[in-house]
């Protein structure tokens, strides 16, 4: 009969223990890493990522100012604090599968009541013939204690490889930031560049337009023309200097916007405006989508994410297992300073082991399961749009050199016959051939099409810009 309970005993633990470790089946989700052979017709491995942003950007003035911002831009050291709380959290997951030890030393004093049974036998015990037990009675204690989780499941240590995983995906964030600052400074140094010209342009503009004026009060003085064309040309001539301070707050703003990324407060900025129409787009090889999954650091911080997420899962599912402790401790305990080193009379010690497993109420467990199960199929998601925006990126990047390079010869074309129609127009004009109105139009006409001739020549740039960092490049 005793051997049939035993049996039955073993039988219900068995089945209890059946029943914790009985995880539920989720069904997660795997990142497709295919992306298209080629952005065009080259298969050239060649790739202007690989080039350092100091040989890629030759301009002095903007390779000082892009040193500057990666020595002190705030929005990167903050994201290096973030690269150094992920390091102390690797730190932490690492000390939680090592075995804890630490040191304990107390005293105190205890008084019980007589009329108790502890009372009871403390007042007939006797330490040494004729010596009673000490009433208060003290308590010294010195000692070592020692708690160890004996890792069976890998949680923990599963645990430790998803906060390297995620401190590595800081690393990979801060190599993106440095990425966008580069673009961004960049960007920012070639439209302060293109607003210098075209302020010039403006000013060149204004004396053209202040000696149309000239030549219109004249013709009125002769009678040849009213009083209506010379308010027209005042007119005109005030709404560009107008236009001026327009650009010269647009200036304003473009370097202090550098200045904010420099970390430091406004001041004006070096450069050479005069160079600007010199200045040829870096010729450009995009290499292979995928040489991206390697240059671009956003899409190795969303593979490194996912893979933390990948771990999450685990540690979620070995919460659903028995768990192994070990506790231990050693030391000596005394009512008496005197008595507390003697061996082995004072001496203490134990050591215990504890199998413990979730049997009723797993929610929370499950809980986190499915939670760590659905972030998981987020960061596939988020990888798998990652890499699509990138090749996206520099699909349209490439296509928009092209077409600016071919928008930028007609309209240097286009400047050319406007700024010839302008003597043109003056010459008409003087020998009574040509009305007032097609000198205005003449002159409105060859100014806006000076300005969209640098407005083209800024997006070439940055477009010059934009690929570099669409590629990847810019970071190392």
């Amino acid at each position: 009969m005793l051997r049939t309970k035993y049996r039955y005993i073993g039988f219900i633990c068995l089945s209890l223990s059946y029943a914790a470790c009985k995880v539920p089946e989720l069904t997660g989700k795997t990142a497709g890493q295919q992306v298209p052979e080629r952005f065009n017709q080259s298969q050239d491995t060649t790739n202007t990522a690989q080039v350092q942003w100091k040989q890629y950007f030759t301009d002095p003035n903007l390779v000082a100012l892009i040193d500057t911002a990666l020595k002190n831009n705030q929005e990167l050291n903050i994201t290096l604090q973030e690269i150094e709380i992920a390091r102390n959290e690797v730190r932490a997951r690492k000390g939680e599968y090592l075995p804890f030890v630490g040191v304990k030393a107390g005293a105190g004093i205890d008084k019980v009541s007589r009329y108790t049974n502890i009372g009871a036998m403390e007042e007939n015990t006797e330490i040494k013939p004729g010596k009673e037990m000490p009433d208060p009675l003290p308590d010294y204690l010195l000692g070592v204690y020692a708690n160890w989780e004996i890792d069976i499941w890998h949680k923990l240590h599963n645990a430790k490889k998803a906060a390297v995983a995620r401190y590595l995906s800081t690393v990979e964030g801060r190599n993106f930031v440095i990425t966008n600052l580069v673009a961004e400074v960049a960007n920012s140094y070639y439209e302060l560049l293109a607003l210098d010209n075209q302020l010039d342009i403006v000013k060149q503009n204004m004396e053209i337009q202040q000696n149309a004026l000239e030549i219109v009060k004249l013709e009125k003085e002769a009678t040849r023309v009213t009083e209506l064309a010379v308010r027209k040309f005042e007119a005109e001539v005030l709404k560009t200097q107008s236009l001026q301070y327009d650009i010269q707050q647009q200036i304003t703003e473009t370097e202090n916007r550098i200045n904010f990324l420099l970390a430091r407060y406004p001041q004006p900025i070096t450069r050479n405006g005069q160079r600007f129409d010199e200045l040829v787009p870096a010729s450009i090889h995009a290499g292979i989508p995928s040489q991206l999954l390697a240059n671009r650091p956003d899409i190795r911080q969303a593979e490194l994410a996912m893979a933390a997420a990948q771990l999450d899962i685990k540690v979620a599912r070995a919460q659903f297992y028995p768990s192994l402790g070990i506790s231990a401790g050693i030391g000596y305990q005394a009512f008496n300073p005197g008595y507390l080193l003697r061996t082995p009379a004072s001496l203490l010690y134990s050591v215990a082991g504890e199998l413990a497993a979730p049997l009723v109420n797993r929610n929370a467990i499950k809980a986190t399961y499915y939670s760590a199960n659905a972030k998981q199929i987020q960061t596939v998601y988020n990888y798998e749009r990652t890499i699509l925006n990138a090749y996206v990126e520099v699909a349209n990047q490439l296509a928009k050199i092209n077409n600016l390079e071919k928008s930028y010869d007609l309209k240097s074309k286009q400047v050319v016959a406007l700024t010839q129609s302008i003597t043109i127009s003056n010459d008409l004009f003087k020998s009574a051939r040509a009305d007032y109105m097609e000198v205005l139009m003449t002159q409105r006409d060859a100014l806006e099409s000076k300005f969209e001739l640098i407005e083209t020549k800024k997006q070439q740039l940055n477009a010059m810009v934009n690929i570099y960092q669409a590629l990847g490049g810019g970071w190392n």
